[in-house]
């Protein structure tokens, strides 16, 4: 009986700590979301509803909570590049990797700054994990170019170009899936070396006068409603 007790105490404090793990993941990409991945630790254990001792014990350094808060997307992003070069068509590979990394960025707020941070070179097995995804980026790029498809002065170092831009309108405009697609396949259109003018996504509802930085310096305005139907192509639905 006594043996019992203890089994099931035991049992309570790991179902405590999962909860307690799962809740700090949970309060981290909403923070990180809101105030970057160097926000305050003691803000995400408020957030979480448990003690700054609590996550530490679960995540003792800011790498080891921004790994586990995005964990599932770094996966994914991995995963990606794997079967990109395992592609038949290089072009296809390289295009559905940008996409792929670029919805990520768009469908969870704290992930471009975590994806930066995604191979610190704390460690040696960091450093390897970053030096083997250049490498296989960089040899997707080749077997790209190597096709005809992909534009010969493109350099590996331009993907962070696009990543950078992407952030920017992601971060400015959260919630305009519309401008984050359309974007992404200007960028794709440019890099291919023939003239084909494939038709885009349709556009998003943006105008100069809409655009969410002001004079002000006041960010995150959202269009309105009448510059929206004054400035889509006639028949575009307003979302």
């Amino acid at each position: 009986m006594a043996e019992s007790s203890r089994i099931t105490a035991r049992d309570k404090v790991r179902a405590d700590a999962r909860r307690n793990r799962e809740r700090l993941l949970v309060a981290a990409r909403a923070v990180f979301a809101e105030h970057g991945i160097d926000a305050p630790m003691a803000t995400v254990a408020r957030r979480a509803g448990v003690g700054v001792a609590t996550l530490y014990r679960h995540f003792p350094t800011r790498d080891a909570l921004v790994r586990g808060a995005f964990a599932q997307q770094m996966e994914t992003c991995a995963r990606a590049l794997t079967e990109a070069l395992a592609a038949p068509d290089p072009w296809q590979g390289f295009q559905q990797l940008v996409e792929t990394v670029c919805a990520l960025q768009r469908e969870e707020r704290g992930f471009p700054a975590a994806f930066v941070a995604a191979f610190p070179e704390t460690t040696s097995e960091h450093a390897q994990s970053r030096q083997r995804a250049e490498r296989d980026f960089t040899t997707l790029v080749r077997r790209a170019q190597a096709s005809g498809a992909l534009r010969a002065d493109f350099h590996p170092s331009d993907l962070a170009v696009v990543l950078l831009a992407h952030c920017g309108l992601v971060t400015a405009l959260p919630d305009d899936g519309a401008a984050s697609r359309r974007l992404v396949a200007y960028l794709l259109q440019s890099f291919r070396t023939d003239t084909a003018n494939k038709p885009l996504p349709p556009p998003a509802a943006l105008t100069l006068r809409s655009l969410p930085i002001a004079t002000d310096g006041r960010q995150g305005q959202r269009p309105r409603e009448a510059d929206k139907k004054r400035y889509l192509p006639q028949g575009t639905p307003v979302r």
